[in-house]
C-alpha cells in the first residue's frame, strides 16, 4: 500500500471508530476545523496528561498554569505578532489553489535530497556487503549533483527570507520550475505576506481600543505572568512554567487532515535561566524531548531533528523535532531558545519591570528563556499513524489493529461474556463495576465473541477479558492480548494489579526516569 492510500484508510478509520469527526458535518462541515468522537477524546487527554505529568508532575522545578484565551490586544503588540506573525502565500492562476510559497520551496528541497537517498540505497543494493556507503555519499556524482543543488537552493531561500524578499521568493519558485500539485503549470501570482491572527471585538478593552485577538500561541499567557508564578511559588531560577490549551490560526492552506488545523492545541513550557546558559539548556531539552517521544515506542528512525533555515524574530537557536508522517517528515514539536525577547518587550510595552534577584550573583536581570512547544493534534495524529497497522493472519484472515501503547489507549479493557445468557452478561457488569474506579473499562455481549474481538483490535484496546462457563464456577477469566492474540486464565482477583502493571501511564513515565 502506498502512503497516500494509507493516509485515506486513516482518515477513514478516524471516523468509522469514533476517534475524529468533520466538524459541523451535518452542514456539510467546516473547512480545517474537527471535533473528536468518543475514543478520539479519550486518547488525546490521555496524551495530554501524559505530558503534563512527564513535564511537571515529574520535574520539581517545573508547575503549570492555566492562563486565558483572550489577553489584552497590547500583548500581541508586544510578542510581535500583530507585525510579523505572516505566512507567504500564493496561488496558482490556473487551479485557483493557494499554497504557502515557504512549503512550496522546503518540499522541492526535500525531493532533491530525496533523490539522492534513493541513489544511495540503490546502490546499497547493488553492492550487498561490500557497499562503503560514506564514501559513495563522498564521491559519486550525482549524490553529490543533488545534494550541491538542494543546499544552494536551500541558500537562496534563507537569503530571501532574511530580507523579506517576496519577489526573490517567487522567482526561487520560477528557477526550481515548481508546479501547481493540481494544473501541472507554473502560473503563479505574486507572492504576498498574510496576517494569522482572528480578531474580534469585546465591549471595551479600553478608552481606544475594543479589538482583540484569539491567542495564535499559549506562550504569552505564561510571559505575562512570570513574575505571578515567580513570587507565589517561590521559584528559583533555573524553573519552568508549563500549560496546555486552544490557540488558533487563520491558515489560509490548512490541509492533511488534523496536521494544520484553525483551532488547535497546544502543550508548551517555557523554562526561564541564567543569561549565558541558555545554549546548554536548550541542548538538554532537545534531548529530553526527543527521549519523551521515544518512549511511545516509535522506531527512533520516525524522529529527526531539522535546525530552522530562518530564526523567529525572538530566537537565538531553534529546531524541529519532526515525525515521519504518511505524508513525509513534517514538524510535530519546536524547540528554541527565545532569549530575553519576550520579558523584555512585555516589560517596554507595560512600563512594569519583568526581572528576577539572583541571591547566588546578588543581582537583577531579565530571564532567557528555552521553550519547548507541541502541538497535541499533530502529537494525536503520529500516535495513531504509527499505530495503524492492517495484517494478514496465518489462517488467511484480515485485521486491522491499532496497536497504540497500553496507557494512551482509549478503554483499557473490555469485558466480553462469551454469550448473552446464564447470568455471563451480568457476571462481566460485575467486573466492569468492580474496575471501573482505576480504568475506563467497557462490556458489550453483541455478536459473536470473534467479532468483538477484531473491533477491539480497531480501537486499540490493549486486554479483552472474556467470561466464559469457567469463570462461573472457579472466578477466572480468560485475558486477549491485542497485539499477540494470545490468552490465558487468570483470577478475577488478580486483574486490577495486573491492568495497573500494563496499562497505567506510570508504565510510560517510568522509561523517563
Amino acid at each position: 500500500m502506498n502512503q497516500e492510500d494509507l493516509f485515506k484508510n486513516i482518515i477513514s478509520h478516524s471516523k468509522e471508530y469514533g476517534f475524529i469527526f468533520q466538524s459541523s458535518e451535518i452542514y456539510d462541515g467546516l473547512s480545517a476545523v474537527y471535533d473528536y468522537g468518543q475514543m478520539g477524546a479519550e486518547l488525546k487527554n490521555n496524551l495530554r496528561t501524559f505530558w503534563w505529568k512527564s513535564m511537571v508532575q515529574m520535574h520539581q522545578n517545573i508547575v503549570g498554569i492555566d492562563a486565558s484565551i483572550f489577553m489584552h490586544p497590547t500583548t500581541w503588540k508586544a510578542s510581535g505578532h500583530v507585525d510579523a506573525f505572516n505566512d507567504p502565500l500564493i496561488d496558482n492562476k490556473d487551479s485557483k489553489k493557494r499554497y504557502r510559497a515557504d512549503v512550496l520551496i522546503e518540499e522541492h528541497i526535500a525531493k532533491m535530497m530525496g533523490k539522492a537517498e534513493k541513489e544511495v540505497e540503490k546502490a546499497a543494493k547493488r553492492f550487498g556487503e561490500s557497499f562503503d556507503e560514506a564514501l559513495y555519499r563522498q564521491t559519486n556524482p550525482r549524490v553529490l549533483e543533488y545534494i550541491e543543488k538542494a543546499k544552494a537552493i536551500e541558500n537562496t531561500f534563507k537569503n530571501a527570507l532574511e530580507l523579506n524578499d517576496l519577489e526573490g521568493i517567487k522567482q526561487l519558485i520560477l528557477d526550481c520550475e515548481i508546479v501547481c500539485p493540481i494544473s501541472g503549470t507554473k502560473n503563479w501570482t505574486e507572492v504576498r505576506q498574510f496576517n494569522l491572527m482572528f480578531s474580534t471585538q469585546m465591549g471595551s478593552v479600553s478608552e481606544d481600543a475594543n479589538t482583540i485577538y484569539l491567542r495564535p500561541e499559549t506562550a504569552q499567557g505564561i510571559f505575562v505572568n512570570f513574575l505571578n508564578v515567580q513570587k507565589t511559588g517561590r521559584m528559583k531560577i533555573p524553573f519552568g512554567i508549563a500549560q496546555t490549551g486552544k490557540a488558533f490560526r487563520n491558515e489560509i492552506v490548512a490541509r492533511q487532515f488534523i496536521f494544520r488545523m484553525r483551532e488547535f492545541e497546544q502543550m508548551e513550557m517555557q523554562f526561564f535561566v541564567r543569561p549565558g546558559t541558555e545554549m546548554t539548556w536548550y541542548d538538554y531539552w532537545k534531548s529530553t524531548r526527543m527521549n519523551w517521544h521515544h518512549t511511545l515506542g516509535f522506531d527512533v528512525k520516525k524522529h529527526q531533528f531539522h535546525d530552522h533555515l530562518k530564526l523567529a524574530h525572538y530566537a537565538n537557536a531553534a529546531c524541529d523535532i519532526e515525525f515521519e508522517f504518511p505524508f513525509g517528515f513534517k514538524e510535530l514539536e519546536g524547540i528554541h531558545s527565545r532569549t530575553d525577547f519576550d520579558l523584555k518587550k512585555h516589560e517596554t510595552y507595560s512600563g512594569k519591570k519583568l526581572q528576577y534577584f539572583d541571591p547566588e550573583l546578588n543581582e537583577s536581570y531579565v530571564p532567557y528563556v528555552v521553550e519547548t512547544s507541541i502541538g497535541l493534534d499533530r502529537l494525536f495524529l503520529a500516535v495513531l499513524s504509527e499505530a495503524y497497522k492492517e495484517q494478514i493472519l496465518p489462517d488467511g484472515s484480515q485485521r486491522v489493529v491499532l496497536a497504540l501503547p497500553f496507557a494512551l489507549a482509549p478503554i483499557k479493557a473490555a469485558v466480553l461474556p462469551l454469550v448473552n445468557k446464564d447470568g455471563l452478561a451480568e457476571k462481566a457488569e460485575e467486573i466492569v463495576n468492580a474496575l471501573k474506579y482505576d480504568f475506563v473499562i467497557r462490556t458489550e455481549a453483541k455478536d459473536a465473541i470473534g467479532k468483538r474481538y477484531r473491533r477491539h483490535d480497531a480501537i486499540g484496546t490493549p486486554f479483552c477479558i472474556t467470561v466464559d462457563y469457567e469463570t462461573m464456577e472457579n472466578q477466572t477469566v480468560t485475558i486477549r492480548h491485542r497485539d499477540t492474540m494470545e490468552q490465558h486464565r487468570m483470577p478475577i482477583a488478580d486483574l486490577k494489579a495486573y491492568l495497573d502493571t500494563h496499562v497505567s501511564l506510570t508504565s510510560l513515565l517510568n522509561k523517563l526516569a
